[in-house]
């Protein structure tokens, strides 16, 4: 060995905590020694590691995107559901005025009227004075896009 190129080694170098106070003594090439955390402090040496996460909010940041998760679903799920409602208003299919109001002066306000009246066939539809076949047509296109179940008529399956 090379002689006095290695730093003096103190036996009894002094240790101190800066978060608790708490001291000991150890070897060390620095006399003394300032440190932040200890064993007696530190969260995972003292059991206090669940509090220290529970203080930081990590726990209840979880629980927000957890709840904020399933009031989205929620949502998503009602407005599917409002898609394919059978109270869901006849004007809001934009079929024209015409055809619109005609099925309006009939009675037939929501969608679930309607597909009452189609289920009696096209013929009771088409006697809806001012309510025609073009109109029919768009009409069953337009709910089916939306996923409402139309019944077909005989000329359709054919």
């Amino acid at each position: 060995m090379r002689a006095q190129i290695h730093p003096k080694y103190f036996t009894d170098a002094k240790v101190v905590c800066a978060s608790c106070g708490n001291t000991w003594t150890t070897g060390s090439t620095r006399k003394d020694l300032h440190v932040e955390v200890c064993s007696k402090c530190h969260p995972f040496f003292s059991g206090e590691q669940a509090r220290m996460l529970d203080v930081e909010g990590q726990v209840d940041r979880f629980y927000k995107k957890l709840q904020a998760r399933a009031e989205y679903v929620e949502q998503q799920t009602a407005k599917a559901n409002a898609k394919t409602s059978p109270k869901r208003a006849i004007s809001e299919l934009e079929l024209g005025t015409r055809p619109t109001k005609a099925l309006a002066e009939a009675g037939i306000t929501e969608v679930g009227q309607f597909l009452a009246k189609l289920s009696q066939g096209d013929d009771a539809v088409l006697a809806v004075e001012g309510f025609g076949r073009k109109a029919l047509i768009d009409i069953k296109k337009k709910l089916r896009g939306m996923g409402y179940d139309v019944p077909e008529s005989a000329a359709e399956a054919a």
